[in-house]
């Protein structure tokens, strides 16, 4: 008996040592079989060639193991997707109830790379693949799919857009999620990753329904570089650079097919937008908009804002001879904003940004809405006109916009704008609202103490006539209710003073001190109201009482003693000095100059203990931009003449001068010479003609030149030991010309 208990026991351990070695002849040789399956028939079931190191499989457990697996493109030897392991875990028990669980899924440094061309995929062929193609009849027993704790670390994905093309990567992607089950339409996650290129991070935590497309997000960026927009803007535009960054911490509910369907709350900031020409040139900027939404739900209108504020923004907008710097960038009339969006072929991400946006503050207006804090800080608005003989420049800077509540329930919302203008001025803008209805408003303007002479390059153009003084002042207050304006609008130029005509062949003549002796009234104003009625979109202006103001002036000037006060206060600014005026490239002194220096001179010379002192203030711009005219209509006039520069007579020179620098045969020689197709100014164009160098020598030499000929007045009496000259200061006079400004004791 005790005999067959051990031969009993013999047989078992046998048993069980030989199902152990099966199991373990079946583990180890299951593996490599599984790898070569896979590598053998992969390009017959999947279209890709499929390499991997290492596949260990558990067909016990159920587990599964990949090492350095690799997919590739279709038809090619370059990499689909790649990871360094890929491990997950089928439930082997639930197989029996034709459920297919894969309980666990972890893929570690996945590796993916994205490609469209129009709307083909580089995976459609994946997805044709697996798609089903013939429907039947048959109905089939149900089937259950579990797809639980999903994990993917470190990984990076790659997108190619080839038609544009667009090249953008993420990278350090990682995500969990308890996956989905298949009685479940709910899906849940935490993703996060960094941008391939420029700095910032992303986090965010995410819950979908896959059935009715409902979606809950929290996010959280930290300055998240938006470099792909520029990739997307050069499909938009000719030439030019963007970068920008933003912070957000944005919660928001909402529906990915319905996209007015959303409510969303929390903070997003854009920093350091810059949009331009090159890196170095702007177009467009700010510092920072920060935007704090309590509550924004387009569907219901509800539209609740903490605070919209923007810190520094700046503008550049500029005419050209042909078109101005925002057609040449998007084209003639923004064609080619227009070519992509009439295009479906095309997507681009900067149309689909505007598209939404539009969708989200679509009928704000009649809306339930309310900011309670707007505001723009230390803004520029810059504004140059090259189409001009010579250069326009003016900007505001700093201006500011405030309004303290925007409030739709409020009886009206009241916006601020205030600003200096530069070189000189100020402006100030008001505006009440009717917050229920736009077309009922109020507002009033004031543009106070703009110098005149400012505006010398539209006169010298047009007229021929350039100012020396004067201060222009407009002022109006406009009340509109449904559409229906009453305005009241006031001219006031106060000290206009009409200097030498500029005799050339691109500027055009009127008659301006004839025309100034009409206009004006006593004591040199002029002043005007021009009232404006009738619906905004066809207002009538009521120039009867102007042209009857001007009537009146011709035969009798009205007394304007307020104004001659005026302007008595402001020459009491400068008391106690004078001033002596320097045309554009002046360098001798007129006979009325002299006269003028003599004068001084000879009461120095009655007065031994006196002194005066001298501020020469130099408009260095717009002497430099004279000289560099010149001396590129010099070099011009050298090459097509063949004659050396120092062979030019003082015939030679005059002509040069009368040359106008838009003369359609010299731009066209610059263009030739220079061929560059980015140089749009005249005055780019002569930069790069004229010698570097050439344009400061000159104008140091110019001054030079100026003080040699102040002090001769003084020397010829004897005086200059007691004249001082300082330093020149470089600023735009406020008279437009470049002065001397003289200072001294006592009366002269």
């Amino acid at each position: 008996m005790k005999k067959k208990i051990k031969n009993w026991k013999k047989i078992l351990f046998l048993g069980i040592g030989i199902l152990i070695i099966f199991i373990v002849i079946i583990i180890l040789c299951i593996s490599p079989i599984t790898k070569y399956l896979i590598e053998k028939y992969d390009t017959k079931y999947t279209g890709r060639e499929i390499k991997m190191d290492f596949v260990y499989v558990n067909p016990f457990t159920g587990f599964l193991y990949f090492k350095d697996l690799k997919i590739y493109e279709y038809q090619s030897d370059s990499v689909f997707f790649s990871a360094k392991s890929i491990s997950m875990g089928l439930s082997l028990i639930k197989l029996m109830a034709k459920t297919y669980e894969i309980n666990s899924l972890a893929i570690e440094q996945p590796r993916g790379n994205i490609v469209q061309n129009k709307s083909h995929l580089n995976l459609t062929d994946l997805i044709e693949k697996f798609s089903s193609k013939k429907s039947t009849d048959t109905i089939l027993p149900p089937v259950h799919f579990n797809l639980l704790n999903l994990s993917i670390t470190d990984g990076e994905i790659s997108y190619t857009e080839q038609l544009i093309p667009i090249n953008y990567l993420i990278k350090k992607v990682n995500f969990k999620s308890t996956g989905i089950n298949w009685n479940s339409d709910t899906v849940k996650g935490e993703l996060s990753f960094i941008p391939g290129i420029g700095g910032g991070d992303v986090n965010c935590d995410f819950t979908i329904n896959l059935k009715d497309l409902n979606y809950s997000i929290a996010m959280v960026a930290h300055r998240l570089d938006l470099n792909i927009i520029e990739q997307y803007l050069k499909d938009l535009t000719s030439y030019g650079t963007f970068s920008a960054n933003i912070d957000a911490n944005i919660r928001a509910t909402g529906n990915l097919i319905n996209t007015r369907k959303i409510d969303a709350e929390g903070k997003l900031t854009v920093n350091n937008f810059h949009f331009g020409k090159n890196s170095n040139e702007d177009y467009a900027s700010f510092k920072k908009l920060d935007i704090d939404i309590e509550k924004l739900n387009p569907e219901n209108k509800i539209y609740f804002f903490d605070t919209i504020s923007m810190v520094s923004p700046y503008f550049k907008y500029e005419l050209y001879d042909s078109l101005d710097n925002i057609q040449r960038i998007f084209g003639s009339h923004g064609a080619k904003v227009v070519a992509v969006i009439e295009n479906p072929e095309k997507f681009n991400l900067v149309i689909e940004i505007v598209r939404y946006t539009k969708i989200l503050f679509k009928n704000f207006l009649s809306s339930d809405y309310k900011i309670n804090r707007l505001s723009v800080e230390n803004g520029t608005i810059k504004f140059n006109d090259f189409s001009l003989n010579e250069k326009y420049s003016a900007s505001l800077n700093p201006f500011s916009i405030h309004s303290d509540s925007v409030d739709n329930k409020r009886e009206n919302v009241k916006v601020n704008l205030n600003s200096s203008i530069k070189p000189y001025g100020t402006l100030a803008i008001s505006v009440s609202m009717n917050p229920k209805d736009n077309r009922d408003f109020d507002l009033e303007y004031k543009l106070k103490k703009i110098s005149a002479a400012s505006f010398n390059p539209y006169l010298i153009t047009y007229t021929s006539f350039p100012l020396d003084k004067g201060i222009i002042e407009v002022t109006g207050n406009w009340k509109v209710r449904n559409d229906i304006l009453e305005s009241t609008n006031h001219f006031l130029a106060i000290d206009p003073r009409v200097t030498k005509r500029i005799r050339k062949k691109d500027t055009q003549w009127i008659p301006m001190p004839l025309i100034m002796s009409f206009v004006r009234e006593r004591g040199n104003v002029i002043d005007y109201e021009i009232p404006i009625s009738g619906n905004l979109k066809n207002p009538k202006y009521h120039l009867q009482n102007a042209i009857l103001d001007l009537v009146k002036n011709i035969f009798v000037k009205p007394p304007t003693t307020p104004y001659r006060q005026e302007v008595k206060n402001i020459e009491n600014e400068i008391e106690k000095s004078l001033s002596l005026s320097w045309s554009m490239l002046q360098n001798k002194l007129r006979n009325t100059q002299e006269d003028f220096l003599k004068t001084i001179a000879d009461f120095l010379k009655d007065n031994p203990t006196t002194t005066i002192t001298i501020h020469p203030f130099n408009y260095v711009e717009k002497e430099k931009e004279y000289i560099l005219f010149f001396e590129a209509k010099k070099k011009y006039y050298s090459e097509v003449n063949k004659k050396a520069l120092n062979q030019l007579s003082e015939d030679d020179s005059i002509r040069i001068d009368k040359l106008s620098v838009k003369d359609s045969v010299f731009t066209r020689y610059l263009d030739r010479s220079l061929n560059d197709t980015m140089l749009y100014t005249i005055q780019e164009k002569c930069n790069r003609f004229v010698a570097s160098g050439i344009v400061n020598k000159n104008f140091d030499q110019l001054l030079k030149q100026r003080k040699a000929a102040f002090l001769k007045i003084f020397e010829e009496s004897g005086t200059e030991n007691r004249v001082k000259i300082l330093e020149g200061e470089n600023e735009i006079p406020f008279n437009g010309f470049s002065y001397y400004k003289i200072e001294y004791q006592g009366e002269i």
